[in-house]
């Protein structure tokens, strides 16, 4: 309450705060009360107990979701890695599931959501409490973390090793004195966060986008000056494009599209420019099938 100024007191603007909070919260609960469209819940829990596991939110990006999972079998071959597909129509959806199951990932769809169409962020944050409610918090894994469906690892990494030595690992984003991780690249060990009331949900009256409801009960208590931070800078996908026209992140190793990110009218060519950088690794990636498949026709 304190971060209000007297102005916007005057015009209760706190007590409309209040109410549109309420309003999300009673929302998301409704959501997550929700069973999975397509999907195992309990068998894919029974996968992920006790072991390090990614989840990635997909939407409708078949191309994405096929170079995702081939590159993190290959460059990250030690964690189960789910989707939770969050895409707007049954037709995506079917799309990217066989996709998935084709390149052995595991699948959940989740329920049709409220904020699709309307609040990307929302969305997105809704689908990630679905799942921590759903089939995180109840497989009990060792440890777990989020990533954009856009993210792609292009060297061998271990995104949980920094849990030896603290609670929360990914790319830290600020707004004043307060803190969060990004929802495309978090981690977390599940022993330190099970009993928290977490949201992965924005906190937007406080300048927090997605995952950024985990503020509160969470972040508030960490000493950021304390933990290894995931190093992360931007450039255009090309020479002479300003970043803001076209940016592609780097997340140390993982490259992440930002595909809702710069002029519409470059994202094709964005596209293509993604394409052309994790094509070697692609590569690398398939040739142990290729080479099995060759030496069974021999």
């Amino acid at each position: 309450m304190s971060d209000y100024t007297l102005r916007e007191w005057a015009r209760l603007r706190p007590l409309m705060h209040i109410f549109k909070t309420a309003r999300y919260r009673a929302v998301d609960t409704a959501y997550r009360r929700r069973p999975a469209v397509v999907g195992d819940v309990g068998a894919i829990m029974r996968e992920i107990a006790g072991r390090n596991v990614l989840v990635t939110v997909a939407f409708a990006d078949v191309n994405a979701a096929r170079w995702q999972i081939a590159l993190l079998r290959h460059y990250v071959p030690d964690v189960v890695h789910v989707i939770a597909d969050n895409s707007p129509t049954p037709e995506t959806a079917t799309r990217l599931r066989h996709v998935v199951e084709a390149e052995g990932a595991l699948y959940l769809q989740l329920p049709p959501n409220p904020w699709t169409g309307k609040a990307p962020s929302r969305s997105h944050g809704i689908a990630l409490n679905w799942t921590w409610h759903n089939l995180i918090r109840p497989a009990a894994p060792h440890a777990f973390g989020f990533i954009d469906d856009d993210l792609f690892p292009t060297a061998p990494d271990d995104p949980f090793a920094p849990l030896a030595e603290q609670d929360v690992y990914g790319q830290v984003r600020r707004n004043g004195e307060r803190w969060f991780l990004w929802a495309g690249f978090c981690m977390f060990r599940f022993d330190k966060v099970a009993g928290l009331p977490l949201d992965f949900g924005q906190d937007w009256f406080i300048g927090l986008d997605t995952g950024g409801g985990n503020w509160e009960p969470l972040y508030s208590h960490i000493d950021l000056t304390t933990i290894r931070q995931a190093e992360t800078r931007f450039v255009p996908f090309r020479p002479g494009l300003a970043v803001e026209d076209g940016p592609l992140q780097w997340v140390g190793a993982w490259l992440h599209e930002v595909g809702l990110m710069g002029r519409s009218d470059l994202f094709e060519e964005k596209r293509d420019s993604v394409e052309a950088i994790i094509m070697p690794h692609l590569a690398a990636a398939m040739r142990p099938f290729v080479e099995k498949e060759t030496a069974a026709s021999s």
